[in-house]
């Protein structure tokens, strides 16, 4: 899990530390999150380790075992299901509207990840294209304007990481993927709102109907 730059005595540096590490795949289903491990590694109190422990819990990304402390909470399967369900309704929001709004300068940027994608799919490296599907996903939020939806989706984004690593990893799923991921970006750049919200939509059901099929699969962690 990456430090944090500076010291703090309060729970910010811990929580978005966290955060980051789940969503980059650094913390596993199940890791223990000792209190004064953490107060060092990010120079604050425990007290404030706690607090920060305290609302990632909240969050639904770390659970409390009595008489064993904090660790990284495992997603289940039918729980990794829902999630993709509750973003296909903001995501879809969120693209018709970056598709209102976006500017002849913010273009430039999906249509670079669209080239970029389908290079690292022509080329499988797939690893690049999880890495600038993430992107583009985080930008349709930002693009579509100030909301509150971006930060619930980040929150929904961490607690399915393993899940969706997995899904990235099935066979012949990059193929699958990619004309989806165009679909949104061609609509966005196209300003048709009626699109991008089709588009997403479509998106996020042909992911729920793969992880459907990955029940038979490996689960990533013990826990």
């Amino acid at each position: 899990m990456p430090a944090a730059r500076e010291s703090s005595s309060g729970s910010g540096p811990v929580v978005e530390a966290v955060r980051r590490a789940i969503v980059s795949g650094d913390c596993v289903p199940g890791q223990r999150l000792v209190d004064a491990d953490l107060s060092e590694q990010f120079a604050v109190s425990r007290g404030a380790v706690r607090s920060a422990l305290i609302e990632l819990g909240n969050e639904g990304l770390v659970e409390h075992i009595p008489n064993r402390g904090a660790r990284m909470r495992a997603v289940s399967l039918a729980e990794a299901i829902e999630i993709p369900e509750v973003r296909m309704v903001i995501e879809a929001l969120c693209a018709a509207e970056a598709a209102q709004r976006v500017t002849e300068a913010e273009i430039a940027e999906p249509r670079e990840l669209r080239e970029r994608m389908a290079t690292a799919v022509g080329a499988g490296v797939v690893t690049t294209y999880s890495e600038l599907n993430n992107r583009l996903h985080r930008r349709m939020p930002e693009t579509s304007g100030p909301r509150t939806d971006e930060g619930v989706i980040e929150r929904l984004r961490g607690q399915s990481v393993r899940h969706r690593f997995r899904l990235a990893m099935q066979p012949g799923r990059p193929s699958v993927s990619l004309p989806e991921h165009l679909g949104i970006i061609d609509a966005i750049c196209g300003r048709d709102p009626d699109a991008a919200e089709r588009a997403a939509r479509h998106h996020r059901g042909s992911m729920i109907n793969t992880l459907r099929g990955t029940g038979n699969s490996p689960p990533f962690s013990a826990s």
